[in-house]
């Protein structure tokens, strides 16, 4: 039985994955909970194949098991949880990676890196193509995220220039499901928490900004496609139906029966539009997502309603 190192495990995405792939392979999950609930460990403690590192890949502890893959998911990826500490996230994704990259180099893993829709920055080119280099503000709030990623991606790329090592760079657009952070401080779990609680939904700017919102099964069949194909160039994941968050707050209006709208204050360097082209996931990957934007809140909400009910 194969092993995969999950770095971030505990995370939305994370844990979502190490569901998924239990049953057939043996893993390792590394997570610090910088950013990620320790409760989540709950639900892996009857999982056979799993084993649980408490550590920040920045200072990666010695791993002397054979690893065939690893699937780098540490990093902070809200805003206000990255936004806290620059620092940490620019030295995760430096550092870390680099930590990872060297383990994968000793054990000639493949490796796979969540980078993000943010490389792209506010982008000038619609929909974003892999080939697009981007427009990213270098001395911004966002910027601890945005070009820690790209910096990320170059080492995947040196990498596999230099070492001929199988490094695989996906692109990660927004992604929502079960497993979010009630506090994660997007808009999907901010109009979730509002809805449910019956509070106005907040847009920040006028709400003519765009997003493409793809739900996390969907994502996580995007990454074990990726397992199974090598491909020197970053793939873009994510669901290319696009809706402005006015849209988006009709939607919950409509049908999830949330309360109001409530403008304020645009933030700083805030994409006014995000929806990936993914011709070269289709094509390499044989990959598109497949569920849609109402059946995905639906099953968000009853998970949201849930986490609220035990919170309270």
């Amino acid at each position: 039985m194969k092993r995969i190192l999950i770095s971030g495990c505990c995370g939305f995405i994370g844990q979502n994955l190490v569901k998924r792939l239990n049953k057939d392979f043996k893993l390792i999950g590394i997570d610090n909970f910088f950013s990620s609930n320790r409760d989540v460990l709950n639900n892996f403690k009857n999982y056979d194949n799993f084993n649980f590192i408490e550590a920040n890949i920045s200072k990666l502890p010695l791993i002397e098991d054979k690893i065939d893959y690893i699937i780098n998911l540490a990093c902070p990826a809200s805003p206000p949880k990255y936004m806290s500490d620059p620092f940490f996230t620019m030295d995760t994704n430096f550092n870390g990676t680099l930590n990872l990259l060297n383990l994968a180099k000793k054990n000639n893993s493949i490796f796979i890196q969540a980078s993000t829709s943010e490389v792209y920055g506010d982008p000038l080119v619609h929909p974003q193509i892999e080939t697009y280099r981007g427009n990213v503000n270098p001395i911004g709030k966002r910027s601890c995220y945005d070009e820690g990623k790209r910096i990320a991606e170059t080492l995947c790329y040196e990498f596999r220039e230099k070492y001929n090592l199988q490094t695989r760079i996906i692109r990660i657009f927004n992604t929502y499901g079960p497993g979010m952070d009630i506090n994660d401080g997007r808009v999907i779990s901010n109009f979730m928490v509002n809805t449910i609680k019956g509070y106005p939904l907040v847009i920040y700017g006028n709400g003519n900004q765009t997003r493409s919102f793809c739900y996390i099964e969907d994502l996580i069949s995007g990454i074990l496609e990726c397992m199974n194909v090598d491909f020197d160039y970053p793939i873009n994941i994510g669901n290319d139906k696009e809706f402005s968050l006015n849209e988006l707050a009709n939607i919950f209006i409509r049908n999830l029966k949330a309360e109001s709208i409530k403008k304020v204050k645009s933030v700083p360097d805030d994409p006014k539009l995000r929806r990936p082209n993914i011709n070269l996931a289709k094509k390499v990957l044989g990959w598109s997502p497949n569920t849609s934007l109402q059946e995905g809140l639906n099953l968000t909400y009853s998970y949201f309603k849930n986490q609220l009910i035990k919170d309270e």
